[in-house]
């Protein structure tokens, strides 16, 4: 198999991440309360955990309609139920959250985990948090420029001196608790923008892309855009990271998937986008989106397999994570699909990502 970049010794990262919607189940009409969607979200940090995954991630959003305003608070929950899988915001709304508070909180999540913990920022797709915390929206691409460039030296420094535009300076700060790891890893979440992977490449953070729709091949220009960003300001290329991560549902037979998923999706993607007035998904519709070259992962664990490793073929990424609990999705169908990714799907693509040869990168 032909790859752009070579991954870990024990191959790709498989892991799994939730937004934590509230959306009333389109079979029953009923929206579980954001108690039991916490108690949901828990169980199924420690199915990824007991069944070997590696990478659990929780979503920040700041509306009725969410369960998970506050990804540190919960991801310390899962450390204490868990043992070895990693624990990662999907995202952090960097925009509107001071950095210093940022780390604090994942550098004490660091220490509850055992260094495990990780932060995966990005823009976010609504914008409530803007007015709720007080920001200006017009200061939108430099806060988040700001703001990483903050973090990341919060990061690498026991005390910290900076001035910005948008918070008070640090003068010979203490930046408090320490994490275990030496720096907790950062990634900069891309929803298909070259100017962010731009950004990520500059600092030389990992690089996690969004890839809900469409066909993949439009995000290889994002890949190779940030490699060259990235090795041009010095960063090597052994230490750069990708990740994709998508919505998947995964059956025993291709058919029983899409059947499965359809009313949910269908019902996600009408709540996503009633503020825009789209219309409702058709059958047909749903059916081209999970074709092989798509980047819908819906099917049987063959199929899931051999879709993750046609993209690991185009983009050489480290790192695959599945949104699976979207529309009101009962938990235990999302349960058995965690458990065939776990089971079916894991194995297989750690296999072979592992056995692919290093290559040249095409800069």
């Amino acid at each position: 198999m032909k790859t752009d970049n070579i991954n870990e010794n024990n191959g790709m990262e498989i892991g799994i991440y939730t937004l934590g919607d509230l959306v009333a189940d389109p079979q029953t009409g009923k929206t579980i309360s954001a108690r039991q969607r916490m108690a949901e979200i828990l169980e199924a940090a420690k199915m990824a955990d007991e069944a070997g995954l590696d990478v659990f991630g929780v979503g920040e959003h700041h509306r009725l309609d969410y369960a998970a305003s506050s990804p540190p608070v919960i991801l310390s929950a899962i450390s204490q139920v868990t043992k070895r899988v990693k624990l990662a915001s999907t995202t952090t709304v960097l925009g509107t959250v001071d950095p210093v508070r940022l780390f604090e909180d994942f550098s004490t999540l660091d220490l509850l985990s055992d260094g495990r913990a990780e932060v995966i920022a990005g823009r976010g797709a609504f914008v409530e948090s803007f007015s709720l915390f007080g920001y200006d929206l017009d200061d939108y691409d430099g806060l988040f420029e700001e703001n990483i460039d903050l973090f990341l030296k919060l990061n690498a420094n026991e005390r910290v001196t900076w001035t910005g535009k948008f918070r008070t300076p640090l003068r010979d700060a203490e930046i408090a608790p320490r994490p275990v790891q030496k720096g907790i890893p950062f990634w900069v979440g891309v929803g298909g923008s070259p100017e962010s992977a731009i950004r990520a490449g500059k600092y030389g953070a990992g690089l996690t892309m969004a890839i809900l729709g469409g066909d993949p091949m439009r995000f290889k220009q994002i890949v190779e855009v940030y490699r060259k960003t990235a090795t041009e300001a010095g960063f090597a290329l052994d230490d750069l990271k990708v990740a994709v991560t998508g919505h998947a549902f995964i059956s025993e037979t291709s058919q029983l998937a899409k059947d499965n998923y359809f009313p949910y999706y269908a019902n996600y993607r009408g709540f996503f986008n009633q503020e825009h007035g789209v219309n409702a998904m058709a059958r047909e519709e749903f059916e081209k989106l999970t074709g092989p070259e798509t980047a819908l992962f819906v099917g049987s664990p063959q199929e899931i397999t051999e879709k993750i490793l046609r993209q690991y073929e185009l983009f050489g990424h480290q790192r695959f994570m599945a949104q699976m609990d979207i529309g009101g999705m009962p938990f235990k169908k999302v349960a058995e699909s965690i458990e065939l990714l776990a089971t079916k799907v894991a194995p297989v693509v750690r296999r072979e990502t592992n056995k692919a040869v290093k290559l040249p990168v095409s800069l």
